[in-house]
C-alpha cells in the first residue's frame, strides 16, 4: 500500500499540523504534499520528512500573506499528481480534501471541519478585523469557494471526523457520513501537578474566533490572575483590552507549558472548537476545565467529574462558572485516567487500522462487466431513459 499524506498547509503548529507530525510515525514512508511551507514555525520535526509543495511556494511574500492568495489555493492542490499511489491521506479543514486522484487511489479524508469560513461566513466575518472594501468584495469569493468545496466533497471516497460535531457538519454540508477518530494527545509526556497557584490559564492560537477576548472580559471583571500562552494575529487587540491580572507569556517550550498547567488551578476553553486538544492536556496533568458547551468540548469534559460548562458564550457566563468551580472537589488521576482515552497511542492504532481496512474494501468493490453494464444501461432506457446503448 503506498501512501502519501495531504496537508493544506505547514505555516503555523496548532492541532491539525500534530496530527500530521503523528500520521508520518504512523506511515513513515508516506510523503506529505502541503500548499506552502515554513520550516521554522512548525515542529523542527517535519524537516526530516519528504515535503513537497505547491507552486504557491514560489509566490512573492507567501510566508507573511498566506491569506491574500486565497483564489489560488484550489488550483494548488488540483495541480498535484498521485497516480503513483494507492492510497491518500487528506488531513483538512480547507482545501487538501480537494486533490483529484484516479479510480485506483483510495482517497481517505480526516476532516477536522469543513471550511470553516465558507460555511459559516456571517460569524467568521464579524470576527475579523476586514477593511470595508474587503467585505464588500469577499462574498463573491466566498459564493465561489463554497461552490467548489461542496463540488469536490464527492472526490473523497471515506471520511474521518474528529468529533461527532464535525461528522455532523460533513453530513449537513456534503450528505456524506463519517465515522470518528478523534486526535491524538502524547499523555505520556504529561505529569500530575497537585499544586495550586491560585492562576487559570488559557493555551491557545491568539485568533478572533478563539474568543479569548471574553475570557480576559470576565478576568477583569473578576480581578482574578490569568495566564495566557500563546501567539497569534490578535495579540495587540487582546493585549489592549487586558488589565492588570492577565498576562501574556507567548510560546512556551512544551516543558515550560507543561509546568504552567501542573500549577494552575484550571485550563479555560472559550471557544467554540471542533475538538480541541488543550483540555485533554489540562487533564493528562489532573487539572479540571471550564469550558464553553459546545463542539469538541462535549466529548472532552464530562460535567462534574473532569471541568465545568459554561452556557453561553459571555464574559459574564464564564465569570460565574470560574467562581463555581472548587478545584479541590476534582480528583486529579480521575482526570488523567479519562485523557490516556485519548492518547496517541490509540488514535495510531485506530487510524492505521481503519485505513488498511478502507483500502481493503476500496480495492474489494465489485467491478462491472461489459455484459452487466450493458444490461444495466437496457433497464434504464425501458424506464424511459435516453441512453446510448452501443457496445464499444
Amino acid at each position: 500500500m503506498k501512501l502519501a499524506i495531504v496537508h493544506d498547509f505547514l505555516n503555523q503548529m496548532g492541532g491539525a499540523e500534530y496530527v500530521v507530525k503523528v500520521l508520518r510515525s504512523v506511515f513513515p514512508e508516506a510523503p506529505i504534499y502541503t500548499s506552502i511551507y515554513v520550516p521554522s514555525a512548525v515542529c523542527p520535526s517535519f524537516r526530516s520528512a519528504d515535503i513537497r509543495t505547491s507552486f504557491m511556494q514560489r509566490l512573492p511574500m507567501i510566508k507573511k500573506h498566506a491569506r491574500r492568495y486565497l483564489p489560488l489555493y484550489p488550483y494548488a492542490f488540483e495541480m498535484f499528481d498521485f497516480s503513483e499511489y494507492d492510497v491518500v491521506l487528506s488531513s483538512s479543514s480547507s482545501f487538501a480534501k480537494g486533490v483529484i486522484t484516479g479510480p485506483d487511489t483510495c482517497h481517505i479524508c480526516y476532516c477536522y471541519t469543513p471550511m470553516r469560513f465558507v460555511w459559516k461566513y456571517h460569524t467568521y466575518i464579524e470576527q475579523e478585523p476586514f477593511s470595508r472594501l474587503t467585505k464588500i468584495c469577499l462574498p463573491f469569493l466566498i459564493h465561489r469557494l463554497r461552490r467548489w468545496d461542496e463540488i469536490t466533497a464527492n472526490r473523497v471516497d471515506y471520511y474521518v471526523a474528529i468529533s461527532n460535531e464535525v461528522r455532523r457538519r460533513i453530513w449537513k454540508y456534503y450528505r456524506r457520513d463519517a465515522v470518528v477518530i478523534t486526535p491524538p494527545v502524547e499523555t505520556s509526556r504529561f505529569r500530575v501537578g497537585e499544586t495550586d497557584d491560585g492562576y487559570h490559564v488559557i493555551i491557545s492560537r491568539l485568533l478572533p474566533y478563539k474568543r479569548i477576548d471574553i475570557a480576559i472580559e470576565a478576568f477583569n471583571k473578576l480581578r482574578m490572575p490569568l495566564k495566557i500562552v500563546g501567539s497569534g494575529r490578535d495579540l495587540e487587540r487582546l493585549r489592549g483590552m487586558a488589565g492588570p491580572t492577565i498576562e501574556f507569556l507567548g510560546r512556551l517550550s512544551d516543558d515550560e507549558m507543561q509546568r504552567c498547567l501542573m500549577n494552575c488551578r484550571a485550563l479555560v476553553f472559550p471557544g467554540l472548537e471542533d475538538f480541541g486538544l488543550t483540555p485533554v492536556e489540562a487533564m493528562a496533568c489532573g487539572k479540571p476545565v471550564i469550558a464553553f458547551a459546545g463542539g469538541g468540548a462535549l466529548e472532552t469534559v464530562k460535567e462534574g467529574v473532569t471541568g465545568l460548562f459554561f452556557h453561553e458564550q459571555t464574559a459574564d457566563a464564564l465569570a460565574a462558572a470560574v467562581l463555581n468551580l472548587h478545584a479541590d472537589e476534582f480528583d486529579p488521576w480521575t482526570l488523567r485516567r479519562h485523557a490516556e482515552a485519548f492518547d496517541v497511542s490509540v488514535f495510531a492504532q485506530a487510524m492505521y487500522t481503519y485505513v488498511t481496512e478502507a483500502y481493503r474494501a476500496y480495492k474489494s468493490l465489485p467491478v462491472l462487466t461489459a455484459d452487466e453494464h450493458f444490461d444495466i444501461l437496457a433497464r434504464m432506457e425501458s424506464r424511459g431513459f435516453p441512453l446510448h446503448r452501443e457496445r464499444v
